[in-house]
């Protein structure tokens, strides 16, 4: 996590320049032909960001996937690992310390919109999507 961190930082620090080092093309913008005038925007993902208190500041919007213990559970169930869970796993611990990280997570200072895992992969990416743009919008 600290790394992590560190990562983030440094990209906030210089976008460009944090790009460029990382090997990272740019895309520009015809309208502003300056890459330091333009919008930068940095997706972390993780289910345990925001317990970490070295990041709590860093965040400029905050959404959390939720689904309920039956579809996790089946979902879980379904997946193929190399090495499959032991019998009792989910039930004994993933789930339990879901619990335990979502209440950390919700007792902090952050503004969290919580998403419907439920609906489709795409219900989702359009309602971040036009959120986001509609936030950049709003700062012009």
């Amino acid at each position: 996590m600290e790394a992590m961190s560190n990562t983030v930082k440094g990209w906030m620090e210089n976008p460009v320049k944090f790009a460029r080092s990382h090997g990272v093309t740019l895309s520009s913008s015809p309208d502003v032909a300056n890459l330091d005038e333009q919008i930068h925007i940095l997706i972390v993902e993780g289910f345990l960001l925001y317990n970490d208190p070295q990041l709590l500041d860093v965040y400029d919007k905050c959404y959390y996937i939720t689904i309920p213990y039956e579809e996790c559970k089946k979902r879980r169930s379904n997946r193929q690992y190399t090495v499959p869970d032991p019998p009792g796993l989910f039930d004994g611990h993933v789930w339990p310390m879901y619990l335990k990280h979502r209440r950390e997570m919700e007792d902090s200072s952050l503004s969290i919109e919580y998403l419907d895992g439920l609906k489709s992969k795409e219900d989702i990416y359009n309602h971040v999507y036009e959120d986001i743009q509609n936030n950049l919008l709003n700062r012009l």
